[in-house]
């Protein structure tokens, strides 16, 4: 079984936590000839982020703002970033992320913290027409790093050194999905199983699919009505499941980033453990299980559905879980 998770928030990021994970202030480097595509880059991302500054590069800009912020953006080549920056990484879960960016906004390359904010902030600037050339491994490999996957679930790795076995599972495909565990208990874990600690209560969980191409404003209809029939609200909202068929789904990234939550994403045959109660289509027509239900038990931390299955517009369905 395997899950994905995508990251995103009412303001395009998630909320820090202890382990850096997260880029929410982030400081673009850039030589005076290039500071108008440094503001291009600072107006382009300001909505997604908590403080962008502009920093005129001098020989020691890095040196003097090193841990000051989550993420630099070099506006400059790689060589000199690195070279800059080398001499002051100590350790991945502390170090500030580093990306660099060319003038013509054409590649975005993160050189350092990839998993801690780089990736992040890469995609991000892809908005602006650059690409992310990713090379940590997971997303090289087109799978979600348990990192990724503990920002999508508004939670923070505790044991960071784990992530090496974890994320080497990942791409071998035999991690499976986040298990869930409630206390109060103790436990005890071998160095190869990555804890992850939630930031915020644990709250519900919305299940939810569409048909190819719903907007953002259809899911976010489907979902309020769905919470408020189980007087609810977005507040109480942990993450949104869906199937890994529907990941994709720039209507509901887009609507998830509206409520503030993560969106993981789970396969087929974990699905098809939790298939919900009402009848589905998909599962006549492809084999797929309703999606909407299943996510929303399978993600839930009980496994509970407290609100069945809900369609809005023919183009969304959601269902409410715990």
């Amino acid at each position: 079984m395997t899950e994905s998770t995508t990251d995103t928030t009412d303001d395009g990021c998630s909320t820090p936590d202890s382990d850096g994970e997260v880029a929410d202030e982030i400081a673009i480097v850039s030589f005076e000839r290039k500071l108008d595509t440094a503001e291009e880059i600072e107006a382009g991302l300001a909505a997604d982020y908590d403080r962008i500054d502009i920093l005129e590069y001098h020989g020691d800009v890095f040196a003097e703002h090193w841990g000051e912020y989550d993420c630099f953006v070099g506006l400059m080549a790689s060589g000199i970033a690195m070279r800059k920056t080398a001499p002051l990484l100590d350790d991945k879960w502390d170090d500030p992320a580093v990306v660099v960016v060319d003038e013509e906004l054409t590649w975005a390359i993160p050189l350092t913290g990839g998993h801690h904010g780089a990736n992040q902030v890469a995609n991000d600037l892809a908005g602006l027409g650059a690409v992310p050339a990713m090379t940590t491994a997971s997303e090289a490999a087109g799978k979600q790093g348990v990192e990724s996957r503990a920002k999508a679930l508004d939670t923070h790795v505790v044991n960071g050194d784990s992530t090496v076995a974890t994320n080497l599972a990942v791409l071998d495909e035999n991690l499976g999905p986040v298990a869930r565990l409630d206390g109060p208990r103790a436990v005890l874990v071998g160095d190869d199983v990555t804890v992850l600690k939630r930031n915020t209560e644990a709250g519900v969980v919305l299940g939810t699919g569409s048909v190819s191409g719903a907007d953002a404003e259809q899911f976010l209809t489907a979902w309020r009505a769905a919470l408020d029939e189980a007087d609810l609200t977005p507040d109480d909202v942990e993450f949104v499941a869906t199937a890994t068929r529907k990941e994709d789904e720039p209507g509901l990234i887009e609507a998830a980033r509206e409520f503030g939550v993560g969106v993981a994403s789970l396969d087929k045959e974990t699905l098809e453990a939790f298939e919900g109660p009402t009848p589905s289509k998909s599962k006549e027509l492809i084999g797929w299980p309703g999606i909407a239900e299943a996510s929303a038990i399978a993600a839930g931390r009980d496994h509970e559905l407290l609100v069945e299955k809900r369609r809005h517009d023919d183009a969304v369905t959601v269902a409410v879980g715990r």
